[in-house]
């Protein structure tokens, strides 16, 4: 018995993200905890930069995490790794808040925030792992086309939809369409050869 929970907590730190998500939909907190070792500095930056406001990221990464433990089983698999999904969520988060009346006014009232003093303090590993992760994302983006890029930064960044995208590029709603799916499925699919 004792031997079995051993092998468990040190295996636990090995675990795959498929599997604890199963251990997330059966209310394992640990596994959340683990979760969210693995993947709040991810999400974070996303937040970050879709917000451009330190506090604001850190209430939507709280968000994200709380949704990702309430709704555990609508993550599946089988339709991807976790990480996209996760990143989709946090996006639709953002997304969501950046268009609520609120929001857009607590902006223009208090402009940019100063970023905390934790992030000015934060472990030099950390700081290693963001560059290494922003690189790696800008070398698939790389790969995109220039259409397809700019309408993803449009769609993912800046929480436009895409009429209004189509409506800033002058191109028809379909096209935008294809370019942001098009390039969703190819950064899906590179993502997809590395886990």
């Amino acid at each position: 018995m004792l031997l079995a929970t051993l092998l468990e907590g040190t295996l636990g730190d090995r675990l795959t993200d498929e599997a604890l998500m199963e251990r997330v939909v059966q209310r394992d907190a640990q596994a959340l905890e683990q979760l969210y070792e693995r993947h709040s500095r991810t999400v974070y930056s996303v937040l970050l930069r879709m917000t451009e406001q330190p506090a604001s990221a850190d209430e939507l990464l709280q968000d994200v995490f709380l949704r990702l433990w309430n709704n555990a089983s609508s993550y599946q698999a089988t339709h991807g790794p976790l990480t996209p999904w996760l990143l989709t969520l946090a996006r639709n988060i953002a997304v969501d808040r950046l268009r609520s009346k609120g929001e857009r006014q607590r902006r223009q009232e208090y402009g940019m925030e100063l970023p905390p003093e934790e992030a000015k303090n934060a472990r030099i590993d950390e700081w290693v792992d963001q560059r290494r992760l922003a690189a790696e994302v800008r070398q698939r983006m790389a790969r995109l086309s220039d259409a397809q890029r700019q309408a993803l930064d449009l769609a993912y960044y800046k929480g436009l939809s895409h009429s209004e995208i189509a409506s800033r590029l002058g191109e028809p709603l379909g096209t935008v369409k294809t370019w942001i799916r098009s390039a969703v499925l190819q950064l899906r699919e590179e993502m997809g050869e590395e886990t």
